[in-house]
């Protein structure tokens, strides 16, 4: 894999074994959610803001972005037996944003949670890292993620567009253990099928922005 070229990297062995211990303790002592997931999840969960501060994975996001990163947004997935959902092919075009404001480049704009939430111009997305640290295995038969390689250099795609490249390209399955973290492009093309063997399948999601191109409007 080769992030700039393929849209996404796999990188194992980041979440130390005792912080892993710490961040599962956390979780199962929060009600089991009626979604997929939780939104906002840093500020809910101690061990995740820690996660995202820590040097570690600053250092991590700088590399990728080769810039000072900004976390926009923070979901915990936890794909179950009684939660056991899939995700059609789609790119990730929002973002999670402190306040409503005007701007043609900006939109359309919908609230989620309560917060705003928006799509930023194609100059932002483009620079845009995405973070995902897996709390569990994931492999085929928990759902895991599935991308379409180098999709992602395509811009912004339609819901044809998507569609198409779904038929024409072959889905790379994104194997990964425990500890590990995938770092992937928003605009890469991704899904996520139903698990076959439903377990725990956590997955904590957050994205970055570069401090400079987003600081004017937070």
């Amino acid at each position: 894999m080769n992030f700039l070229t393929q849209g996404f990297e796999l990188i194992e062995n980041i979440i130390l074994p005792n912080d892993m211990d710490d961040i599962h303790q956390e979780i199962d002592q929060l009600q089991e959610p009626d979604s997929a997931g939780i939104r906002h999840a840093d500020t809910k969960l101690s061990t995740l803001q820690q996660l995202a501060k820590s040097s570690l994975v600053l250092q991590l996001v700088e590399y990728y972005m080769q810039d000072n990163p900004q976390l926009m947004r923070c979901i915990l997935f936890n794909k179950t037996a009684e939660q056991n959902w899939l995700v059609s092919w789609h790119q990730d075009k929002t973002l999670c944003m402190p306040r409503k404001f005007e701007h043609p480049d900006w939109g359309p704009w919908s609230i989620k949670d309560g917060l705003d939430h928006t799509q930023p111009p194609l100059h932002i997305l483009n620079k845009m890292v995405t973070l995902r640290f897996h709390l569990d295995d994931n492999h085929r038969e928990n759902g895991c993620l599935k991308v379409l390689p180098e999709s992602h250099r395509q811009g912004i795609l339609s819901t044809l567009q998507i569609q198409s490249l779904s038929e024409t390209i072959a889905p790379t399955y994104c194997l990964a253990p425990k500890g590990s973290v995938l770092a992937m492009k928003p605009l890469l093309v991704h899904a996520s099928s139903k698990a076959t063997k439903p377990d725990r399948r956590r997955v904590v999601h957050m994205e970055f922005v570069p401090t400079q191109l987003i600081s004017a409007y937070l």
